[in-house]
């Protein structure tokens, strides 16, 4: 999914297989009819864990444009439960600027944007990553925005 999506960096299967054993808890897969159709891949930042970091967010093309990316986002923020998340997106990501953007008004939480990695310090061409930082993160309404049908 995350090669097929041709947006997201890619990684070696094992580390994919490493992410699934050690931040299970701090990641989401979501599955239509047995089938992966998403997921999203975080952690606790070691330096400060009420900062839930978002890595990738990837939905099947079959499955895009029902909402699935933001349902998992929410499901995902609930489960961890930090007051904070932060993410990092290219400035041409329009789909992934939408996304956080909406979940930070769905919350109605502050979202704050800023350079983190200037395209001059990665050893190949990428552009510049912002750091998207959400909070204080408020808990989901029930039957909020991001309960829309699967």
């Amino acid at each position: 999914m995350a090669r097929d999506s041709q947006v997201l960096d890619l990684n070696a299967s094992y580390a994919y297989l490493l992410w699934c054993r050690d931040f299970a808890g701090t990641s989401i897969v979501a599955t239509v009819d047995g089938r992966p159709a998403g997921f999203v891949t975080g952690y606790l930042r070691p330096d400060h864990p009420d900062v839930l970091m978002v890595w990738q967010v990837a939905v099947d093309a079959e499955h895009r444009g029902r909402g699935l990316a933001g349902r998992m986002l929410h499901e995902l923020a609930d489960r961890v439960g930090t007051p904070y998340l932060e993410t990092t997106i290219t400035p041409d990501n329009d789909a992934s600027v939408a996304l956080f953007t909406r979940f930070a008004a769905d919350r109605g939480a502050a979202l704050t944007r800023e350079p983190v990695f200037d395209a001059g310090q990665f050893p190949d061409a990428h552009q510049t990553e912002l750091l998207f930082r959400i909070g204080r993160i408020r808990p989901a309404r029930t039957g909020g925005d991001h309960e829309e049908g699967s």
